[in-house]
């Protein structure tokens, strides 16, 4: 039996934006009514997470606004859930909806029961979370991985039971390769995707680590990220000159601006970056003080 069989396409909100809760409730019903499932109250002390759950990171402020509107209108969407050996139940999709149903303290969850296999059930954790884009990319790179040791399937599989290109697959599977700090970089948000795939395109991890200083360091976007990696060459780049790269750091925190450094055959220039009038000024006004005179 196939998971997508059981209209779960139709039970989770895609990435396009907000389903309407009517608009849920609706679609739940109607689901319900082709498959002959119900909706039962399990007490939520029953209820247990998913120890493979692919997301391992909730943001806060997510977790506030789903909260307050469980509180609000309670819970729209039933989890789905899979009956242990143990009695108790085990989270297959709604774990954040779980949650946040423990921080307002309610008794009983809406959910529906279902028996699956071990694959089925990775296969409707994943896919909920992929198509809500709950998931950061190191994540969906894990779990692709995962799909493909532990279940068997290949790139092209993947993408056909996510519902995406195979070279979207390859891609984010790509960033498994990248160092662990850089790993922790993507996972924690201080760089996206871009920036990696950006940092991929440079064959040594010991570069890749340098380029991820830099780009920490100085604030870069992901064009400038690409043509850092281009002027020094891309796959070919030499190490960078830390030197230069702790006096750019140490002039943009005394001036509080983005600041780069680049030699030229007869020395160098230095640019410095402004988004506002205001400041410029700032800038002219704090250079001015520190050499007497612009």
């Amino acid at each position: 039996m196939s998971p997508l069989g059981k209209g779960l396409g139709a039970l989770i909100p895609t990435a396009t934006g907000p389903v309407p809760q009517q608009t849920i409730q609706k679609i739940t019903q109607e689901t319900l009514q082709q498959t002959g499932e119900q909706i039962w109250q399990i007490p939520i002390d029953q209820v247990e997470p998913n120890p493979e759950q692919p997301r391992k990171h909730f943001a806060r402020l997510e977790m506030e606004e789903l909260t307050n509107s469980i509180r609000e209108y309670g819970i729209i969407q039933p989890l789905i859930l899979t009956k242990k050996n143990s009695g108790k139940y085990e989270i297959v999709a709604g774990e954040r909806r779980w949650r946040a149903a423990q921080l307002v303290e309610l008794k009983m969850v809406p959910a529906i029961v279902r028996t699956m296999t071990e694959m089925e059930k990775f296969e409707i954790s994943l896919l909920e979370n992929v198509q809500r884009q709950d998931l950061n990319p190191m994540e969906r790179a894990r779990a692709y991985q995962r799909l493909i040791e532990e279940f068997g399937l290949n790139q092209e599989q993947i993408a056909q039971k996510l519902g995406k290109a195979r070279a979207t697959i390859a891609n984010n599977l790509r960033l498994l390769v990248l160092p662990t700090s850089v790993q922790q970089a993507i996972e924690s948000g201080r760089i996206t995707e871009g920036h990696a795939k950006t940092l991929l395109s440079i064959e040594d991890s010991a570069k890749q680590e340098i380029f991820l200083k830099r780009i920490l360091g100085l604030g870069l976007t992901v064009r400038e990220t690409e043509d850092l990696v281009k002027g020094q060459g891309g796959h070919h780049c030499g190490v960078l000159d830390q030197n230069l790269l702790t006096k750019e750091k140490s002039l943009a925190d005394a001036l509080g601006a983005k600041v780069k450094i680049k030699r030229t055959k007869n020395g160098g220039k230095i640019s410095i970056q402004f988004t506002n009038e205001e400041e410029l000024n700032r800038l002219i006004d704090k250079l001015g003080s520190q050499n007497g005179k612009l």
